[in-house]
């Protein structure tokens, strides 16, 4: 495969699986349990690996400790979101939007710059988050719903933006990308699975019975999709990666119009195809 197309090709796979992966957990219900599930199966999928790759270098533990952070900051805002509003409404915003948090914080920790052409890109895709955004509840009470999801969502976009550049940081500084795969995955749990152990106490394993199946698909599939990601941060910059990656959110949406049932509409498919045009455009600019 040409160098040009293996970031593009990684990319494309990473958001189709990433699509999958909030699906499922979207279509289990309890999002929080899902996520445990999710991640703890992440974790557990690296294992084998320790023992055939290095640990990371000791001088760059703080970078990964900067990327934990983030990843947390992303997990709490993501279930919150999610809780809060159908799937065809945040995913759009909160991943669609990530590009240009991401945009923003490489142009001060990466010293990566769009070009004109990504700029009218990233412009285009945002404009079409504003469609998304637009409450679709028939009743005050579901606007209102609609206002706090999207709240979380955009925060969500904020903590995709703040992994992206932590995580292009920590494995640029490694030899062997897959050290910083492992570390990540194996510590990235710790902070969804301590919050569940508070707010389901008394009934662990009732909540993680029914999420099982699903989590545990989800959380393969999550392997694949960040694994991708990852490399590809290795191979172009932070934001034409994140930008590609979001086409994630036309699949995402149709799926859960498709599978959860979720009011879709003529304005969000025209939203959805502004919005990868958009992103697409990023990268063509590259």
């Amino acid at each position: 495969m040409s160098p040009n197309l293996l970031p593009v090709a990684l990319c494309l796979f990473s958001a189709i699986t990433v699509a999958i992966v909030n699906v499922l957990v979207k279509r289990g219900g309890d999002i929080l349990t899902g996520r445990v599930v999710v991640h703890n199966t992440m974790a557990l999928t690296v294992v084998p690996f320790l023992l055939f790759f290095p640990l990371p270098p000791l001088a760059t533990w703080p970078l990964i400790g900067t990327s934990m952070v983030a990843h947390w900051v992303y997990q709490f805002c993501l279930v919150r979101a999610m809780h809060r509003g159908d799937l065809s409404l945040v995913y759009p915003v909160m991943r669609g939007l990530g590009p240009l948090a991401t945009a923003t914080f490489a142009t001060f920790f990466l010293h990566e710059y769009l070009t004109p052409i990504q700029s009218i890109g990233l412009f285009a895709a945002c404009f079409a988050i504003l469609f998304f955004a637009l409450p679709t509840a028939a009743t005050v009470e579901g606007r209102s719903l609609d206002r706090k999801a999207l709240f979380w969502a955009a925060l969500t976009a904020v903590g995709v933006g703040l992994y992206a550049v932590s995580d292009t940081r920590a494995v640029r500084a490694m030899a062997e990308p897959m050290s910083f795969i492992i570390a990540l995955f194996l510590l990235d749990p710790l902070g969804v699975t301590l919050v569940f152990l508070w707010q389901r106490r008394g009934r662990i394993r009732e909540a993680i019975r029914p999420q099982l199946r699903a989590g545990i698909f989800g959380g393969l599939a999550g392997s694949l999709s960040y694994g991708a990601a990852i490399f590809a941060y290795t191979l172009t910059d932070a934001a034409h990666v994140t930008a590609l990656r979001e086409t994630s959110v036309v699949f995402a949406a149709g799926m859960g119009a498709w599978l959860l049932k979720e009011s879709f509409g003529a304005r969000r498919t025209i939203a959805a195809a502004v919005l990868a045009a958009g992103l697409v455009l990023m990268q063509a600019g590259a």
